[in-house]
């Protein structure tokens, strides 16, 4: 399907003052408006360059239109949306035109003083034979990513979000994050997306985890890393460390003897919670020895003894 460019439809620029916008659809609208130009290309034309008008005239639906270009826009605005709001019947007026030879895109009724017609549009006559006609349609969905911290993901939180609607408004909600939500996983808001069309229900909101890079932690799906340094002689002889968690504990590992650098120690059950089904992630702890730029005198000569054991 081809994509709409408004830009090129009006003939002007993509960065055309709101001036120039509406200079180019005077012109175009009193060429092709049905009481000028007869025919079915006319009328198509007509309403073609009215929508074209009719996003590029509203400063926020023309920042939507040049954010997410045509597709997009289209995803996020009915006809309906596009034409709420409009001066385009002003700008007719202006004109005096008639409604006798006016399309079934306008709908005429009596002016508040008294005398004389006015005309408003009607877009689900413009595009479809009336609202009313219209089959329903479920708006579109939308998508937030929200940022999370490993701690939050493993322990469950609430967050209030606020963020910006298709149609420009300002939305704040609270919702409830379970626990173990890490990256990718995705959260569903029924009916929080865009209106529907032509009275259809809302579509939904979809929150995805962004998990946030951590100091201590590296995580890889529901399993976490991370690493603990270690003495020469420690890696040699064995020893016991403490292992932080998430939880604030402290859990004592055992190294044995001949550890090498880089080996990773498991501790079961201790990474992040699963989103569903139950369990939990593994604790990866890689160990690192440590080893010393420069001995002092008596490091070298021990280690110069142990060298003539053969080790």
């Amino acid at each position: 399907m081809t994509q709409k460019d408004y830009y090129k439809i009006l003939g002007v620029s993509k960065d055309a003052s709101e001036k120039e916008i509406k200079t180019a659809y005077r012109k175009l609208a009193m060429k092709y408006h049905p009481d000028h130009a007869s025919g079915k290309a006319s009328e198509e034309k007509f309403k073609e360059i009215s929508e074209a008008y009719a996003v590029l005239s509203d400063a926020k639906k023309r920042k939507q239109y040049d954010t997410y270009g045509a597709e997009g826009f289209e995803q996020r605005f009915s006809q309906e949306d596009i034409f709420r709001g409009s001066n385009i019947e002003d700008i007719l007026r202006e004109f005096g035109f008639g409604g006798a030879s006016f399309f079934s895109g306008f709908k005429k009724g009596k002016k508040a003083g008294g005398g004389g017609m006015r005309f408003s549009f009607d877009p689900g006559s413009i595009f479809g034979g009336g609202q009313h006609q219209a089959a329903q349609m479920k708006g579109g969905d939308l998508e937030y990513e929200l940022p999370l911290t490993l701690y939050e993901i493993a322990a469950g939180a609430s967050k209030t979000l606020t963020f910006q609607t298709p149609s420009g408004e300002t939305e704040t909600i609270t919702v409830k994050i379970p626990r173990g939500m890490i990256t990718g996983k995705k959260l569903r808001i029924p009916g929080r997306g865009q209106p529907g069309i032509y009275g259809g229900p809302s579509g939904d909101l979809y929150i995805q985890s962004k998990v946030i890079d951590d100091p201590v932690y590296r995580l890889e799906g529901y399993d976490l890393y991370m690493t603990r340094d270690i003495r020469l002689t420690d890696s040699l002889l064995g020893t016991q460390i403490s292992v932080p968690t998430l939880e604030g504990k402290q859990l004592s590992l055992k190294i044995p003897p001949g550890t090498r650098h880089k080996n990773k120690m498991r501790l079961a059950g201790h990474g992040i919670p699963h989103m569903k089904g139950g369990g939990f992630g593994d604790l990866y702890v890689e160990i690192h020895v440590a080893v010393p730029d420069k001995l002092n005198k008596k490091q070298k000569q021990l280690i110069q003894e142990l060298a003539e054991t053969g080790l």
